[in-house]
């Protein structure tokens, strides 16, 4: 019986999602849509509180299958991008940060999926690219969040040249949040997830959809926004316990 394309290990409110291609990890179809379908699912899942995205083998994903696109048409071409669309925009949309973990290189379809991600962690030895404009067609979808990862002209140079950057580059360029070696990345990236998961899950999860808004709105629609999560807040305990504990100069116990 052949593995699962992806696999979820739940560790104490988080959970870790593996695409599982190997060695690849090569973006098809039937992959699109277990990852939809898996963040749909978490996204209903109240105990979930964070989510690791990563991969198995030494490479995060290489990006869509171009043995399956030669053939495309017009239609063909529109329903597989679509869907993938739908798929990012599950992790995109998730009420809780997802990090992604890039255990390997990450290039085009993976790349656009990573960029959905709140926060990236990399390998030292990862590189990253949007590749597609060297088999005949532009980055698209999640593309368009680049510029605001690292500037309109970081992200023409990325799009136009095709070419990979290291992840000390990446870095650099804020495209990712932290590095380490390949041995320490499943440690460097579980401190990440530790430190975000001490604080309030109301307002974690506020806080969350703020910054998807933040990327989709205007300023004074986005400041609304805060305001009325900033008041939804106080609907629980929780402002409450964290204050009190800030004062009391101890860490706060929040209800699971």
């Amino acid at each position: 019986m052949a593995e699962p394309l992806l696999l979820v290990d739940r560790r104490a409110g988080v959970a870790w999602v593996r695409m599982n291609r190997p060695p690849l990890n090569l973006m098809v179809p039937e992959l699109i849509r277990s990852l939809h379908d898996t963040f749909d699912g978490l996204a209903r899942d109240a105990e979930t509180r964070l989510a690791v995205l990563t991969a198995t083998g030494s490479v995060f994903s290489a990006g869509m299958d171009v043995r399956m696109m030669k053939d495309l048409t017009v239609m063909s071409a529109k329903a597989l991008i679509a869907t993938l669309h739908e798929a990012i925009r599950a992790v995109h949309e998730a009420p809780f940060p997802v990090i992604a973990m890039l255990n390997g290189d990450c290039l085009g379809a993976g790349l656009e999926l990573v960029m959905a991600c709140d926060l990236r962690t990399a390998s030292d030895g990862a590189r990253l690219g949007l590749p597609e404009i060297k088999v005949g067609v532009p980055a698209v979808i999640e593309a368009a969040i680049l510029p605001s990862l690292v500037g309109p002209g970081r992200a023409a140079e990325l799009t136009l040249t095709g070419e990979m950057i290291s992840a000390a580059q990446a870095l650099e360029w804020g495209l990712l949040n932290r590095v380490a070696p390949a041995d320490r990345l499943e440690v460097v990236t579980r401190d990440l997830a530790d430190r975000i998961l001490q604080y309030a899950p109301t307002a974690v999860r506020l806080q969350k959809e703020l910054i998807a808004r933040w990327r989709q709105t205007d300023p004074r629609s986005a400041v609304e926004y805060g305001i009325n999560a900033f008041s939804t807040c106080f609907a629980t305990d929780e402002p409450r316990e964290a204050m009190t504990a800030f004062l009391e100069k101890r860490k706060p116990r929040f209800q699971r």
